[in-house]
């Protein structure tokens, strides 16, 4: 059968990164787009049910397993394609250098969900709970809290270029038409700014420009467009 034949594993790789990614990227929007600004306009006791009854955790359970899911399957296509073409090969065509930076946009959005936002969450659901049993609420909680929703809001700002490059990867191959080394050194450090700037503006401080574009829906939306615009620019100045 198809199905199981080289091409039909490679075909079964792509459909779980596919249905993980729409798992966890539904997740997140559903998150930044409900879950919050229902929780703003909500009495405390309504938050502190949804927290410590288990809704949240349930959402948490498939939100961080798709995004686990999407992450490895990612880049164990990536690792194929790696082993087929060798690695100068694939960073020699415009489709690696694409893919490669989808890929590390997502990874950083990992990173989030699992060493940022779920272990922040776990705190708010610990205190949650203490306070639906007549306890207090834990001291950590509100920050820990705080921290979680700009990492969150940076997950949705960066998903917007990822999920760009992701596509531009089959559609656009011009943006990496040329690969000389000074090409690939200039697309690498703005990669890595873009990134340092991203986490850095996430989990440094609580208030400045930055903080102030991902406290709401339309600033996070915004960022997230200029920066694609940003780094598709920047590359076709590279690139040119």
């Amino acid at each position: 059968m198809a199905l199981f034949s080289g091409e039909g594993w490679l075909f079964l790789l792509r459909w779980f990164h596919f249905l993980a990614g729409i798992t966890w990227i539904g997740l997140l929007y559903y998150f930044n787009f409900v879950q919050v600004p229902f929780f703003a306009s909500a009495e405390a006791p309504v938050r502190v049910g949804m927290l410590a009854g288990g809704l949240v955790a349930r959402a948490l359970w498939w939100f961080r397993w798709g995004a686990m899911i999407t992450f490895l399957t990612g880049w164990l296509m990536i690792l194929h394609k790696i082993g087929q073409m060798g690695l100068a090969g694939f960073f020699n065509q415009p489709y690696g250098w694409t893919i490669f930076f989808g890929g590390m946009l997502g990874s950083l959005m990992w990173f989030n969900v699992w060493f940022v936002i779920w272990p922040a969450q776990q705190v708010l659901m610990a205190s949650a709970a203490q306070v639906a049993k007549g306890g207090a609420a834990l001291p950590e909680a509100a920050a820990r809290g705080q921290r979680a929703g700009f990492a969150s809001r940076t997950n949705t700002l960066l998903s917007i270029p990822m999920l760009f490059f992701m596509g531009a990867a089959m559609h656009l191959p011009g943006i990496f038409s040329q690969t000389t080394r000074g090409a690939k050194i200039g697309s690498l450090i703005l990669l890595l700014v873009v990134l340092a700037a991203a986490e850095f503006n996430a989990m440094v401080g609580t208030t400045g420009a930055g903080k102030k574009m991902l406290s709401t829906l339309k600033g996070t939306f915004w960022g997230g467009f200029v920066l694609t615009a940003i780094m598709y620019f920047g590359l076709e100045i590279l690139f040119p």
